[in-house]
Order: structure tokens, then C-alpha cells, then sequence
């Protein structure tokens, strides 16, 4: 756990906490928007150090907890009885056990009221107030959300809610109103890079990822681990020679690659905390990603046709982005790039992965539109 003093890349968004805290009006509810693994939670822990030290003090005009107090320690250790971290499967410690069997997709009516609704209600343990800190609140659904207003409102004296999202746009309106916005920006592309250098990702590897995330050093570090590098390049190879009909068997392995990506995805979640990640939740957040990789090539592809290499996200594939640009027009590329986002948004709504990914494969090779 860091603290203010810690935190690089979100100036802004620590100095807007430290304003408060200094002026003494914190906001009871707040919302930290942004990419995921830029430093939101890390930002909502500290701010949690901050409010539960006993001796936060102004240093150099910085306001930030002491680091060697109790309740500092604790925080540190991921101990503290005020500091709550709430996420979905929490609903395996749930009192009532068909919650406790549910494969938890979405952060739902059940955890949020018991965990952090009944809880706001319960005394401070260390009596310098409470701290709720909701991870993807972006899963949250609308009963969840519902049930959440009142507390957002008017929460119990001393109780800080943080709802930490991947966007506002995700939120209800009701639930935005409620909140101070705290936006927090993507980090420095050289900086993601030097980080995952120093995690030994080797360059070229390590270049990649910085661009393909968006300044998103959380996800950088998860998507680096493994063999998923060496999964895109092959795609990207592929996708950069298919036949102008497409390819009947090729369909089928990107379905076979979604689901092993996605036994993987659970069994990492399994051996990381015990919890159970449901295996249609893995499966959709596989194929965005490799949809998301595939598209960027096509991305880059009118990136090359303006005059802008040195931008590319796949630019240790400059030959198969090259092949691609000369393949299609501008207007082309871009109907491609509309539609692999529609094939997502279908793999969202259960059609047939085989059937998605069939039309995807004739999609980049022909630029026809989709016909699902």
C-alpha cells in the first residue's frame, strides 16, 4: 500500500484528495474514473491511510498520513477493520448459501447490502471513522445501484464511500449525482514500458503491451505474463494473409484459443484468492481482448495510410500492418473496425462464439459486413 507520496502519474487527482482533506471538506462519496491499473484503488487506500492515521499531518505543504502509526501499519498490511474493500466475490462469504454458489458476474444487490450498506451502519472500531472502497463498480447492477443511493445521500456520520469504475458513462445518472468525480488519466506509455522492463518483459515484448493498454500498467502487467504475446503476433500474421474468402477452419481455432484462454483466466483467479470466476465471464473478457488486439492492427492500418508509423501499437509487426493498409481503403478499415466491435457486443449477448468468430475471420479478410 503507498501513499500520497507514492502515487505517480495522477497529480491532479491527488491534489484534488489532499485540497479536501487540507480544507476540511472531503466529499462523503466519490467516484475515481479511469482505465483500469492506472492507480485508482492504490489512490483510494491511501486516501483511506490519510483519513484513518492518527497523526496526518501537512509536510512541505502536502498533506498525507505518517506511515509509522497503528492504524497506518494495519492499513499496510490490508488489515485495518475500517478500511472495507468490497468486490463481487465477496458473495462467497455471504450469510445466505445460494449466494454463497452463485459464479458471480456482477457485483450484485446481495454483497452490496451486506458488506457495505448494513456495514456503513456499525460503529467505527478505531473511532476515526470508516472507509468503503467498491472495486469495479462498473459491475454493479442497477438493483445494486438503486439499493446504494440512500447511503450515498446520507451515509452514516465518519463514513467515506470510494466507487472505483472503468467509466462514468457505466454508472446511473442517480449514482453520478451523488459522487465528486475524481478522474484519473492513463500513464505515460515509456513509463508502463520501463516498469514492465524492470518486471523482466523483454523490449520489444514490453513496448508492445505499454501501447496496446493505454497507459494501463495494472493490465499491462497481467496481459505480459504467459504466452498471450506470442497468441497475438501468430493472429496478427494470420489476419494479414487470409485468402480475400476467408479461411473455414481458422474460425473455429480463435473459438478454441477464447476458451483456453478463458480455463486459464479462471484457474489463475482460483490459485490468486480461492474465488470462483465464472467461466461465461472469462470466456467474454478473452474474446475482447483478441478482438481488441485484432482490431488494432486494422487501427493501425489507417494510421499507416496517414503518413503516422511511428504511432503504430503494433509496431513490432510493421510488415503485416504494411500488407493490411495495402489491402484495404480507409473507408474499408474503417467498417472493419465498426464491426469487430459489433462482434463483441454480440459475444456479450450469448450468440454462438463459433458463429461470431466465423463472420470475423470473412469480415478482415473481405471487409463484407457483418450478417449476424
Amino acid at each position: 500500500m503507498g501513499f500520497f507520496a507514492d502515487i505517480i502519474g495522477q497529480d491532479s487527482a491527488i491534489e484534488q484528495l489532499r485540497l479536501g482533506i487540507s480544507s476540511g471538506r472531503m466529499p462523503h462519496a466519490m467516484l475515481f474514473a479511469g482505465p483500469e491499473g492506472v492507480g485508482r484503488r492504490t489512490t483510494a487506500t491511501a486516501l483511506a491511510a490519510a483519513l484513518l492515521c492518527e497523526n496526518t499531518s501537512e509536510k512541505a505543504g502536502k498533506f498525507d498520513a505518517c506511515g509509522t502509526c497503528a492504524s497506518c501499519k494495519l492499513i499496510q498490511a490490508g488489515a485495518h477493520p475500517d478500511c472495507r474493500l468490497i468486490y463481487k466475490e465477496l458473495a462467497r462469504f455471504h450469510e445466505n448459501q445460494q449466494v454463497r454458489n452463485r459464479k458471480m458476474q456482477v457485483l450484485g444487490i446481495d454483497v452490496i447490502r451486506s458488506f457495505l450498506i448494513d456495514a456503513a451502519n456499525q460503529a467505527s472500531s478505531q473511532g476515526r471513522g470508516r472507509m468503503f472502497i467498491v472495486r469495479e463498480a462498473q459491475l454493479m447492477n442497477d438493483a445494486a445501484q438503486n439499493a446504494l443511493l440512500k447511503t450515498l445521500e446520507e451515509p452514516p456520520d465518519g463514513v467515506t464511500i470510494v466507487l472505483c469504475c472503468t467509466s462514468v458513462e457505466r454508472m446511473l445518472a442517480t449514482i453520478r449525482s451523488r459522487c465528486c468525480l475524481v478522474r484519473f488519466a492513463p500513464l505515460p506509455r515509456d513509463f508502463v514500458a520501463t516498469r514492465l522492463r524492470d518486471a523482466d518483459v523483454p523490449g520489444e515484448k514490453a513496448e508492445f503491451w505499454a501501447a496496446f493498454t493505454d497507459g494501463s500498467i495494472g493490465r499491462a502487467m497481467r496481459l505480459s505474463q504467459g504466452d498471450l504475446y506470442e497468441i497475438k503476433r501468430g493472429m496478427i500474421e494470420r489476419f494479414s494473409s487470409l485468402p480475400p474468402a476467408g479461411d473455414v477452419e481458422y474460425g473455429s481455432e480463435l473459438a478454441k484459443i477464447m476458451e483456453t484462454l478463458a480455463i486459464k483466466a479462471v484457474s489463475e483467479q482460483k490459485k490468486a484468492d480461492g474465488s470462483e470466476l465464472a467461466k461465461t465471464l472469462a470466456s467474454r473478457r478473452a474474446a475482447g481482448t483478441m478482438l481488441r488486439l485484432i482490431a488494432g492492427a486494422y487501427r493501425d492500418a489507417l494510421v499507416l495510410l496517414a503518413g503516422c508509423e511511428q504511432t503504430l501499437t503494433h509496431a513490432d509487426q510493421t510488415e503485416e500492418i504494411r500488407s493490411l493498409a495495402n489491402r484495404f481503403s480507409a473507408s474499408q478499415l474503417a467498417g472493419i473496425l465498426e464491426d469487430l466491435s459489433e462482434c463483441e457486443r454480440l459475444l456479450w449477448r450469448n450468440v454462438n462464439p463459433k458463429i461470431v468468430w466465423d463472420n470475423a475471420v470473412i469480415l478482415c479478410a473481405s471487409a463484407s459486413r457483418l450478417r449476424i
